[in-house]
């Protein structure tokens, strides 16, 4: 098993920073929403948690209970798909926070509290206690079969995650990750097998079943909750896509790592209780699997992009530690899928020798 380092600075400490710390025009104007619009009067605010996009939550007292207030700046970030996705999941019976009060113009969302109890802290302390892992993860796929199955009329309102979406989002390996972060001269033979390996695994993700897909259905993202567990957060990029990309996201986590027989359990164990459900899963235990391996080489590629991006571009150096983790998975998959071994081989003698150096001597 492997965990995500633990959290520095900002992060690491968002509970805890004095509010006055983040004394800024959109906090006053959250207080000011507070306080004069809602004649909700706050005890104390404090920083939630600390976000990859320009979305800030902050955690709001009053009166014995906690409450949070999103600020997503509307030049920067539109609420709209937030409050979409919400009513979705509400409706089909998960737990998601409920939208109390909302100020769409400016960019502010009042929501219920799912308090601090984060699935990855939660997994991490049970590491060595197989039963309380599973029964997480159990709560994790029911409430994730839930969405499946009963949220296909709500799918069909979402975007579609096709090729040109799935595409999008692996170039950012090449521009990001490999070009801006690992300083690779691509040749035109490289460019040519990374497309190669893209198209093979858009595919495999377009001949999947077609879900309601949260699309970051994560430990970072899923709140221990007691009576309702789990929590669901960070939901506002849900698209129409592959079956598996959630399941993925679930059990090849960035932040944290179990055996692969283990996670290759856990999905055979959701394919059969999602077909009890009613969803489509393909035609035998073997072809779930391959397109569970396959999507999670889509989805690591590009997260190698992303946090590489994060960091070069938004200055959030949290997320190198986390590279090499990710690029795990996607070495782990190469090697069964013949159409993915040129990769593997890329990754082994251009990538590999070199991350390291290079992530040190960005992080100076």
């Amino acid at each position: 098993m492997w965990i995500s380092p633990p959290r520095t600075g900002e992060q690491a400490n968002a509970g805890a920073v004095h509010e006055e710390r983040f004394l800024d025009t959109r906090l006053e104007l959250l207080r000011h929403w507070l306080t004069n619009d809602l004649r909700f009067n706050a005890e104390r605010i404090a920083p939630a948690s600390v976000d990859a996009s320009f979305r800030r939550y902050f955690r709001v007292w009053r009166d014995h209970e906690t409450y949070i207030v999103m600020d997503a700046p509307p030049e920067k970030e539109d609420t709209g798909p937030y409050r979409r996705v919400a009513h979705m999941l509400a409706d089909v019976g998960v737990h998601v926070p409920r939208i109390l009060e909302a100020d769409t113009e400016r960019g502010l969302l009042l929501l219920t509290d799912l308090g601090t109890r984060l699935y990855l802290d939660d997994l991490a302390a049970l590491a060595n206690s197989a039963g309380d892992v599973d029964r997480l993860y159990e709560d994790a796929t029911r409430a994730l079969c839930v969405i499946q199955a009963r949220g296909l009329g709500h799918a069909h309102q979402l975007p579609p995650y096709d090729r040109a979406a799935l595409t999008r989002e692996m170039d950012l390996l090449p521009e990001w990750f490999c070009g801006r972060h690992l300083k690779l001269d691509l040749g035109e033979a490289d460019r040519e097998m990374i497309a190669s390996t893209f198209d093979a695994l858009c595919r495999s993700a377009l001949e999947q079943p077609q879900v309601f897909v949260h699309r970051d259905y994560h430990s970072r993202n899923l709140m221990v909750c007691n009576g309702a567990n789990p929590g669901i957060l960070d939901f506002q990029d849900a698209v129409r896509g592959a079956i598996t990309y959630d399941l993925v996201s679930l059990f090849k986590d960035c932040y944290i790592r179990w055996a692969p027989a283990r996670v290759r359990d856990w999905v055979v164990a959701y394919r059969a209780q999602a077909a009890a459900a009613g969803v489509e899963v393909g035609s035998s235990d073997e072809q779930f699997v391959r397109w569970f391996d396959l999507m999670g080489a889509q989805r690591h590629i590009k997260v190698l992009g992303i946090f590489a991006r994060l960091f070069h571009r938004d200055g959030k150096p949290r997320y190198l530690h986390d590279l090499p983790l990710t690029l795990d998975y996607v070495r782990e998959i190469c090697p069964r899928y013949p159409e993915l071994h040129p990769f593997g081989a890329f990754l082994e003698a251009r990538v590999v020798p070199i991350l390291g150096a290079r992530t040190a001597e960005a992080l100076g």
